[in-house]
């Protein structure tokens, strides 16, 4: 069964082909960050606009790379939430008018479940039960997925996501947007004990907390600046503040995914999402699976950013299920999975 896959929750613009939800034929991604970048952070209004212009050529490269067309496809799969309201409008207008004019079904994804199950485009043979933990932009959540469709949410972040945390403290910092990647670089060559930030462990439960470390570096930073030469912090204490920040978040995540692991008997773990991406993270849950003795399961780096072929990988199961969407369907800012 190929599937075409759509989504356009937040700033990326993304089409993909996939065959029985395991198999990429093609995936194509088209960033927006070079428009947001000069404003700290995404512009929804803007983000919508670039959609508009990119869906179409978006979803004509991704068939022409997986050699097929529209006739070729058997179901479109759409995300329609959560995400940037204007921005899902986009992806689940173009879904339905396609698969209106095509005549060919169109099936309904939850941004989340997408991140889930895109790690069967890599383990296919990957089977139920598993605990999924889900950190990105948006979005920071643990849970247990007994099978498709049955999914018992641990936690969720009661404040900022990871991601967010990541994005508003490299503004604070003054390291532009998006702020994961050139942290976790700078983090490389920072010492990570130089400044004592707060953890958030919340021990009891698997909720989550990043605001009060976003203060903390806020606060600090203005501490060292009026200490400072010149009122500004060096390039070294830059990176130090970027490395003392990234081991405490990552902390908490590590820390919450081995208490999930020893409460609930479940011995295999998915990490997901865009800051699943991180060098950091990723080194740190392998290092905790092995020494817990539980099976970790990371998606590639292109697959934990959002993507369309996740989206198509969930959709799979949706049309398999009989979860075909009319052409009523509208997008949802707010979906909890």
């Amino acid at each position: 069964m190929l599937s075409l896959g759509i989504d356009t929750s937040c700033d990326d613009t993304s089409a993909a082909v996939v065959i029985d939800g395991t198999k990429m034929l093609s995936s194509v991604v088209s960033s927006q960050s070079f428009i947001h970048k000069k404003y700290g952070g995404i512009v929804p209004e803007l983000a919508s606009r670039r959609h508009i212009e990119m869906i179409m050529p978006v979803v004509q490269e991704s068939l022409l790379l997986a050699n097929v067309t529209l006739k070729d496809i058997d179901f479109i799969s759409v995300c329609y939430g959560p995400g940037l309201i204007g921005s899902l409008l986009v992806g689940c207008g173009f879904a339905k008018a396609v698969g209106f004019a095509g005549r060919i079904p169109v099936v309904p994804v939850n941004h989340l479940e997408g991140h889930i199950f895109s790690i069967f485009l890599e383990y296919s043979d990957l089977d139920f039960p598993f605990l999924a933990m889900v950190v990105s932009g948006g979005h920071t959540c643990l849970y247990i997925i007994k099978d498709f469709g049955q999914y018992i949410e641990l936690g969720r972040t009661r404040d900022d996501a990871a991601g967010e945390a990541y994005d508003k403290v490299a503004k604070i910092l003054g390291l532009g947007y998006p702020g994961g990647p050139v942290i976790d670089k700078l983090a490389k060559v920072g010492n990570s004990k130089a400044f004592n930030l707060p953890r958030a462990y919340l021990p009891e439960s698997f909720d989550f907390s990043f605001s009060g470390i976003k203060t903390a570096v806020k606060l600090k930073t203005q501490q060292e600046s009026l200490s400072s030469t010149g009122g500004t912090i060096n390039a070294q204490i830059t990176k130090d503040f970027c490395a003392s920040f990234q081991a405490a978040v990552v902390d908490v995540l590590v820390r919450k995914i081995e208490w999930a692991v020893a409460k609930q008997s479940i011995r295999k773990v998915v990490l997901s999402g865009g800051v699943a991406a991180n060098s950091e993270l990723r080194e740190k849950m392998k290092e905790m699976a092995e020494e817990k003795e539980f099976k970790l399961y990371l998606p590639s780096i292109s697959l934990c950013t959002d993507n369309a072929a996740m989206i198509a990988a969930a959709g799979y199961h949706h049309f398999l299920s009989g979860n075909i969407a009319s052409l009523g369907l509208n997008p949802k800012a707010y979906l909890p999975l």
